[in-house]
């Protein structure tokens, strides 16, 4: 595949009024992070962009969880009609389960064998999610956390696009503001109660090389059959 043909290829979430929000995609090659509050939708914004990745191109992905088995990570997209048993089955969906305890002792050790593990994947797995990575940025030090962005930095020059997912208290503000400024797509999930209604917000806060300009907040809840439901922001402020 040339260059040219990379750097058209867009990571989408299949949901229009999102992808608008992203510029029309996350280009191939982005190091990507959301950050957000807990039970705030990160998982299913990661969900949606994997289900994009294998429906709307011929990316393969590689799911890294903390939170799920195979089964239960297959089970939950399709509770949300994101269905990826078949791409399962054809090998262009990997789950890897992660399994890390809370008094993690060798973060550093633990970054390096999961950036091996993603260098060694097949070359035609191009959408890595790292689900999260919370319990490692917060055991690291600040130079370990900045190493790790790096070094995931160097595999997206690669050709991959690579999309860490955490909480926002796992960051103290110097290491936030030096991992941003690494990462090419950067978003935010916040809980906001509108009126009686506890409404998820997804701020956009950059998606660099973007084919149009990218958007501010898209207000959405989650259910069942649906996934990200989106709210017109007038309607949520009812």
């Amino acid at each position: 595949m040339t260059d040219e043909a990379v750097k058209k290829i867009t990571i989408v979430t299949g949901i229009r009024e999102v992808d608008e929000k992203l510029g029309g995609g996350i280009p191939i090659g982005s190091l990507g992070l959301i950050e957000g509050h807990s039970d705030a939708g990160k998982s299913v914004l990661s969900q949606h962009l994997t289900y994009g990745a294998l429906t709307a191109s011929d990316i393969a992905v590689a799911y890294y969880t903390t939170e799920n088995t195979v089964k239960s990570l297959v089970a939950q997209m399709d509770s949300l009609n994101l269905f990826t048993c078949d791409h399962f089955l054809m090998d262009r969906l990997r789950v890897y389960p992660l399994t890390l305890r809370g008094d993690v002792e060798d973060p550093q050790g633990r970054f390096h064998l999961l950036l091996n593990h993603v260098d060694k994947l097949p070359g035609y797995f191009r959408l890595i999610i790292v689900d999260s990575i919370t319990l490692l940025v917060a055991h690291a030090d600040q130079v370990a956390n900045v190493d790790f962005f790096s070094a995931c930095k160097n595999l997206c020059d690669q050709g991959r696009t690579i999309v860490l997912v955490a909480h926002s208290y796992a960051f103290d503000e110097e290491v936030l503001t030096r991992t941003r400024s690494l990462c090419d797509a950067h978003f935010r999930i916040r809980l906001e109660q509108m009126g009686d209604r506890l409404v998820k917000i997804l701020e956009v806060l950059k998606v660099r090389g973007a084919d149009r300009p990218t958007g501010d907040v898209v207000t959405f809840e989650v259910e069942p059959k649906v996934g990200m439901r989106i709210i017109p922001m007038s309607k949520a402020r009812v």
